[in-house]
C-alpha cells in the first residue's frame, strides 16, 4: 500500500502587496472571506486530510498570525530577516516537516469541489512521481489572469505551457532541496529539476477554483462560495 505524506506545509510568509490597502496592517491569510480569514479555509482542507502534523511559514507580520495559528495546533516556521520564497521558506520548515515527501498549500485560494489535498493523496505514486501538483483547467478558474501554467500528457507529465493553471496545492518530494545553493528561491528551480527527470506530474482538479490575490478575488470568493 502506497504510503501518504504525514505532514502539510501552509505558505502564510508572504507580503501580499497585490491586495494594497487591504494588506498594510494585516497578513493576507487573515484577511476575510465569506466573513472567516481566508488561512482558516485552507485549514478545513487540511483537517479534512487529518495529517499528523501541519506547519506555517511566517514573516509579515508574523505575530498576528502566530496569535491565530498557534492554538490550532499548527507548528511555526519564522523566517527572519528576510523571506525565502517558497524553496528557501519549505526547505526551512523541513526541521519541523521531517524528511519524508509533504503537501504543500498556498492559503490564498478557495477550493470548490472535493478536497484537492484527499485528491492528491489518492493519486500519489511516488514511484513514478517526485511532485504532484494539483492544476486546474482554465476554463474552472475564477479571479486568474493568464493562459496557464502547465501542459499535460496523457500519463499527467506537464512541461511549461498554457492550459492548466497550478492550484496552490502538492505533494512534493524535499530531498533535492538541499542541493540548491541560494537562500532565498522559488519552488519553480526544484519543478524544473524533476520535469527534466520526467517525475513532475499533475492531477487535475475537476470542481472551480478562485485565486484570492487581488481584492477583487475576495468578492468572486464569496460568489463561489455561494453557489455551492
Amino acid at each position: 500500500m502506497t504510503r501518504h505524506p504525514e505532514a502539510v506545509m501552509l505558505f502564510a510568509a508572504g507580503f501580499g502587496t497585490r491586495m494594497g490597502a487591504l494588506t498594510k496592517a494585516r497578513p493576507k491569510p487573515l484577511i476575510e472571506v465569506g466573513g472567516r480569514p481566508l488561512i482558516n479555509h485552507a485549514l478545513d482542507l487540511v483537517d479534512d486530510l487529518g495529517p499528523d502534523r501541519v506547519v506555517a511559514n511566517l514573516h509579515y507580520l508574523p505575530d498576528q498570525l502566530e496569535a491565530h495559528l498557534a492554538p490550532k495546533g499548527v507548528l511555526l516556521s519564522r523566517e527572519e530577516p528576510e523571506i525565502l520564497e517558497t524553496g528557501g521558506g519549505l526547505r526551512a520548515a523541513l526541521p519541523l516537516l521531517g524528511p519524508n515527501p509533504v503537501f504543500t498549500l498556498n492559503t490564498d485560494a478557495i477550493w470548490a469541489g472535493p478536497n484537492p489535498l484527499t485528491l492528491l493523496r489518492d493519486a500519489w505514486d511516488p514511484d513514478r512521481m517526485d511532485a504532484l501538483l494539483m492544476c486546474v483547467p482554465t476554463s474552472q478558474t475564477i479571479g486568474h489572469i493568464g493562459t496557464g501554467d502547465f501542459t499535460a500528457d496523457a500519463e499527467g507529465r506537464i512541461t511549461r505551457g498554457p492550459g492548466l493553471i497550478y492550484g496552490g496545492a502538492q505533494i512534493v518530494k524535499t530531498q533535492a532541496l538541499m542541493a540548491i545553493p541560494d537562500k532565498a528561491f522559488s519552488l519553480n528551480l526544484l519543478w524544473d529539476q524533476m520535469h527534466s527527470q520526467r517525475r513532475l506530474f499533475a492531477a487535475t482538479y475537476p470542481g472551480r477554483w478562485c485565486d484570492v490575490g487581488r481584492p477583487e478575488g475576495i468578492t468572486l470568493a464569496e460568489g463561489l462560495i455561494a453557489d455551492v
